[in-house]
């Protein structure tokens, strides 16, 4: 029966080769009498003989949204794509120093107050927008009378036809929604 190379044998259990080899030495490896590794029997002797506390823990795969997070970051920074085969250890390193100095530029920014809370700003639009609008609102009840004056015209007509056109203008304006990214 052919047994496994030491590269095989680590490539099979995700060891490196020095690795592989150390246990060869330490004789917790089964080997044919050609020198090459019994896979199945030296799994079960590595078990055997492996304190669990001591063993390497699997890396969990990474989420596909932290793939296309740093994918994204280092686009955004024209610091490349991704490799074909995944996220290298570089790229996502320096994805996160980017993210991390970003934050940073953030606080400060906050901190100098060149940067303000969005919620604020939206409620401070809103309220500029309903003073506005109330204004407007009010103003044919103060222009109406002077304007019918002026022109000579009927006061109430004048008040009408005034409030009819403000209402349609505020209207169209109603349509016009601000976005803060």
């Amino acid at each position: 029966m052919q047994g496994m190379s030491e590269r095989e044998y680590a490539a099979r259990v995700g060891l490196s080769r020095g690795a592989v080899q150390k246990a060869k030495t330490s004789g917790r490896l089964v080997l044919h009498p050609d020198g090459s590794i019994d896979p199945d029997k030296s799994d079960a002797r590595r078990q055997a003989s492996t304190d669990p506390s001591k063993q390497r823990q699997k890396m969990k795969p990474v989420p596909e949204a932290a793939l296309s997070s740093v994918g994204e970051t280092l686009r955004e920074n024209g610091l490349g794509t991704l490799a074909s085969g995944g996220t290298t250890f570089l790229q996502a390193r320096t994805a996160n120093e980017v993210l991390k100095a970003q934050e940073r530029r953030l606080r400060l920014q906050k901190l100098k107050g060149d940067l303000i809370d969005r919620s604020r700003v939206t409620a401070l639009v809103f309220r500029l927008a309903r003073d506005e609008r109330d204004g407007w609102i009010n103003w044919p009840a103060r222009a109406a009378a002077l304007m019918a004056a002026e022109l000579g015209v009927d006061v109430a007509a004048m008040q009408t036809v005034l409030e009819k056109h403000v209402r349609l203008h505020l209207s169209e304006l109603a349509d016009v929604r601000p976005e803060f990214r």
